[in-house]
């Protein structure tokens, strides 16, 4: 409960319109995108300015009051679930674009704003912002920015932390502190800009993000592959990279995925096909037709039994579409979904795909696999149903053996989704001891009374049976 003097001073501070304790309010900020997890806040704050920010951060810190930023709740890590109470603080007024600046390409927003936004608005002016996470239509920059998200084009552009130049965050003692610009190079003190970004809320609230653009590609090609052998899929990725060749997109689904996605979007994909990859490589006309002649050759090299190309902009955003639809075609099956992301070194995917399918096999659990398979992220998806308690059980050491897979294979628990409390009893098998005593002691150093976003990244039990990555 909210002490009925700090509720007075967040009264005087946001008004009673912005301030919202009641049990319907709480109830829908309650939970995110993560299965299993809910926890009801004690209330539900939404500041104008960022001085409101900072004074509520104040009486929070002085009351030791908890508070989880949150923007869409689309993650998928727990990371925006209230799990210790405490204030909420929604961005709902801070969704304004503030700047496109186009002789130093970058573009200044708040929060709030919506990743699609900035991605129409820059284009509208032939600029590209290239962090495209599956959520990107609801997802906020704020959330993006916190949880480092990543996406379809990330093999060739990185993720949200490459875009991001500089911040202004609000400190656990309500400070208010601004890092990097838009510089080219900055090596003023420590990377501050980088510290915040993918650190979940913990360390700080972003109120203002600078992101880096860049020039929109003069062209873009698609193509379809289609296998009847799931490693030859995989190995088909690591020899794409292994020639040189960097796509924009490298995505792979395995046919369950591919028939849940098909009778999903029914677009007329071939759901017959034990395995898919789409692939995309944009640039100058003439490197693009070259790097797509020379995909081709690969795919049809590892037996692939068709290679198709999109032969139009909107057959080829079809295909994207649908892709970014499958957590949502699979979420149709079964009345609970786990979508993680082991991610692996790419040269390791075709091990790594092998190793899900005979854990599931192990288990006897559903598992769909899609994902990143260009940068080595996969998505192991559980279809199943949390009221059956002995199956979640095999679900949990399914997903255990899959962590451990990965970083013996000198890979992460996670490459885009977070950490938060999901992830959190894994982050000492990758990180080891003296990793999370470091992490923790840059967490007791920003945030000394624990108030923003805890029980996030730190587990009470860690399961630490796997050595820290090679």
């Amino acid at each position: 409960m909210i002490d009925a003097q700090a509720k007075q001073q967040f009264l005087k501070i946001v008004g009673t319109e912005n301030y919202d304790d009641s049990s319907t309010g709480r109830l829908v900020y309650s939970y995110d995108a993560t299965p299993q997890f809910q926890s009801m806040p004690d209330a539900v704050i939404s500041p104008r300015n960022k001085e409101e920010i900072a004074s509520i951060v104040k009486v929070c810190n002085e009351f030791k009051i908890p508070i989880v930023p949150r923007g869409s709740g689309t993650n998928l890590c727990a990371g925006t679930c209230p799990t210790e109470g405490g204030v909420v603080l929604l961005f709902k007024h801070f969704n304004k674009i503030l700047e496109i600046d186009e002789e130093n390409l970058t573009i200044t927003v708040q929060p709030g704003v919506i990743t699609q936004e900035v991605t129409n608005a820059v284009e509208a002016k032939g600029l590209f912002y290239p962090p495209d996470p599956g959520s990107m239509k609801i997802s906020t920059i704020g959330g993006n920015i916190n949880e480092n998200s990543g996406g379809l084009r990330g093999l060739k552009y990185g993720v949200t932390r490459d875009y991001v130049m500089g911040l202004e965050v609000v400190l656990a003692n309500g400070e208010i502190i601004k890092t990097g610009g838009k510089l080219a190079k900055d090596v003023a003190g420590y990377d501050l800009t980088r510290l915040f970004v993918g650190s979940e809320g913990t360390l700080g609230i972003i109120t203002e993000a600078t992101l880096k653009l860049i020039p929109m590609p003069e062209t873009k090609e698609t193509i379809l592959a289609l296998y009847h052998d799931l490693e030859a899929a995989a190995k088909t990725v690591s020899k794409i990279i292994a020639s040189k060749i960097i796509p924009i997109t490298l995505e792979f689904l395995d046919q369950p995925t591919l028939e849940a996605v098909e009778a999903f979007s029914q677009i007329g994909l071939p759901t017959d096909a034990k395995a898919i990859l789409l692939i995309e490589q944009d640039g100058p006309a003439e490197i693009v037709k070259q790097d797509i002649e020379r995909i081709i050759e690969i795919c049809k090299d590892e037996n692939a039994v068709s290679v198709k190309s999109a032969q139009s902009e909107e057959e080829a955003d079809a295909l994207r579409t649908a892709r970014r639809a499958a957590l949502s075609a699979l979420a149709r099956l079964k009345p609970t979904t786990i979508l993680e992301d082991a991610t692996v070194p790419r040269s390791e995917i075709a091990k790594m795909v092998k190793a899900i399918e005979e854990i599931a096999k192990k288990y006897q659990l559903r598992i769909c696999t899609f994902g990143h398979a260009g940068d080595g992220n996969l998505h192991p998806t559980c279809l199943t149903d949390v009221r059956d308690r002995e199956e979640i059980e095999r679900v949990e050491k399914a997903f255990e053996e899959i962590f451990e897979t990965a970083i013996e294979l000198g890979g992460t628990i996670t490459g885009e989704h977070g950490v938060g409390v999901m992830k959190a009893p894994y982050l000492e098998m990758k990180l080891g001891a003296a990793g999370i005593a470091a992490m923790q002691a840059i967490k007791t150093g920003l945030d000394p009374n624990n108030i923003m976003n805890p029980g996030k990244m730190f587990a009470k039990d860690s399961r630490k049976r796997v050595v820290v990555s090679k």
